[in-house]
């Protein structure tokens, strides 16, 4: 029997038995609740695996002393991170559709813990950053499947609800990251935001052995791509150094040109190889579905909007006006806060409205709101119930528009569908940065001894352009038609 695969019979032994998915215990299996029990267990996953993607922001100063390194090579100990999980995501869903969705999510809490607990033990900033590697490893094991395991365990009627659970976990994660950085490092050092990974990734994988249940409806194992997988993981990498690097090399420079000419090439070599190759790592056919693409586009835009608000208004508060590292960090809590409060109940509503009015009525609060900062800058109370606004429309959108997005993938192609989504997540994290905080230089400037207005004129630019970017995402979402979820979750027969 297939790994993964449901079925009686013997039980395997030595190698095929660590290769083999466990089956849930039956009492757990029977209980009529046990979908969320999976739910729970794969938001630790969701939760952790982004959180790391954003807690190292507040540590860099500290690596900077401790390693007598400059600014610019303890960036790195986040960019590799964030380029080898959104390289590996979408590769990781290609082989959990043929494996097993459980197999690789448990393998994935071990190897993020392994890594973790060695990123906490680093000796120096190289090592550092090669055990961010392995740690990347794990957490796109995690990240590639999560949604796919929802899908599998979560009954049809109860699905976008479970996925907005998902959804906000990973939003959390992502946006609490510098706050819960900063508390960790204040309380034990940088190396405390790494070893808190190993108790928690414990937890996650033993609920994960227990509670997730085995995959069904798997591919046929096939060789997997490694030519589509060689053009696909540079072409990714140049992408994300482009954005992240282009403001400082200069967007004319010849080493920025020369890697916008690589990604181009390489993604033309790609998509040419996968239209042709018979057993390819990314089906391109996924694509021609118009709920797929426009759930892809729009959700890219939606986390440009996220970590654009998350760059640009600690340069407000701080530089304008005059407000502590605190009192930031306190203050831009509220929007990750009002998402996570609002995705559930979208999720909820998703299930009985389907998807459209849900995204469009999302971006259009969330660009409402952007305008509102930008209209009339200012701290206290207002700007406060506008980030509240802000994270209540980005917590309407996100649940329905995964949800819709998985719901056009075929179920044997989950874990392909959900590595592009959260491949997706990290492009946007990294345009978002990168973009706003072009448009906010051109207008403020780019030394600290910037005037208070002029970092105001730049923050509201970077506002407007947000604005814009949350339009265009209302548009791509209004595109995907009037349909419901019509999911057919992939149940376990266990």
């Amino acid at each position: 029997m297939p790994a993964g695969v449901e079925g009686d019979g013997p039980r395997p032994h030595g190698l095929r038995r660590l290769l083999t998915e466990p089956r849930r215990p039956r009492a757990i299996a029977r209980r009529p609740g046990a979908h969320w029990f999976v739910v729970g267990t794969v938001c630790i996953g969701a939760f952790m695996g982004q959180l790391d993607a954003s807690i190292v922001t507040l540590a860099f100063p500290k690596l900077q002393h401790v390693f007598v390194a400059t600014l610019g090579a303890v960036t790195w100990v986040g960019l590799t991170y964030l380029l080898v999980l959104v390289a590996l995501v979408t590769p990781v869903g290609r082989v959990a559709d043929m494996v097993g969705r459980k197999l690789l999510y448990i393998y994935g809490f071990l190897v993020f813990i392994i890594g973790s607990a060695l990123c906490g033990l680093s000796p120096s900033l190289p090592a550092l950053d090669a055990f961010r590697v392995l740690q990347a490893v794990g957490a796109a094991m995690l990240q590639a499947n999560s949604v796919a395991i929802i899908v599998l365990a979560v009954p049809r009627e109860k699905l976008g609800r479970g996925i907005g659970i998902q959804g906000a976990a990973q939003a959390l994660g992502l946006a609490l990251g510098p706050t819960v950085g900063g508390l960790l490092i204040g309380l034990g050092g940088w190396r405390l935001i790494f070893f808190v990974n190993v108790p928690a990734g414990i937890v996650g994988t033993v609920l994960g052995w227990f509670l997730i249940p085995r995959s069904r409806h798997l591919q046929g194992r096939v060789g997997f791509d490694w030519l589509g997988f060689a053009l696909f993981v540079p072409a990714v990498a140049a992408l994300l150094t482009t954005i992240s690097f282009g403001t400082d090399l200069g967007w004319t420079s010849p080493v920025t040109l020369g890697l916008l000419a690589a990604v181009v090439v390489l993604f033309v070599a790609f998509v040419r190889w996968e239209r042709h190759t018979p057993g390819p790592m990314v089906d391109l056919s996924l694509f021609r579905r118009v709920p797929f693409t426009a759930g892809i586009a729009s959700g890219l835009l939606s986390y440009l909007v996220l970590f654009g608000v998350l760059f640009v208004v600690p340069f407000f508060l701080e530089r304008a006006q005059r407000a502590g590292p605190a009192r930031t960090g306190l203050e831009l809590t509220v929007m990750p806060v009002a998402l996570g409060v609002v995705a559930p109940f979208a999720g909820r509503l998703a299930d009985r409205l389907g998807a459209r009015p849900l995204t469009v009525a999302g971006m259009l609060v969330a660009a409402a709101a952007l305008v509102l900062m930008a209209v009339a800058p200012g701290g206290g109370a207002a700007l406060l119930a506008e980030l509240g606004l802000l994270g209540a429309g980005l917590g309407l959108f996100t649940p329905p528009n995964n949800a819709a997005i998985m719901g056009s993938a075929p179920p044997h192609q989950s874990g392909v569908a959900s590595g592009l989504l959260n491949m997706t997540r990290g492009l946007g994290t990294a345009m978002g940065l990168s973009l706003t905080g072009l448009v906010f230089a051109l207008v403020a400037g780019t030394t600290t001894a910037t005037s208070p207005a002029a970092v105001t004129g730049g923050y509201q630019a970077a506002l407007l352009f947000l604005a814009v970017m949350a339009l265009g995402a209302m548009v791509l979402a209004a595109l995907r038609g009037q349909t419901e979820l019509n999911l057919d979750p992939v149940l376990s027969a266990e």
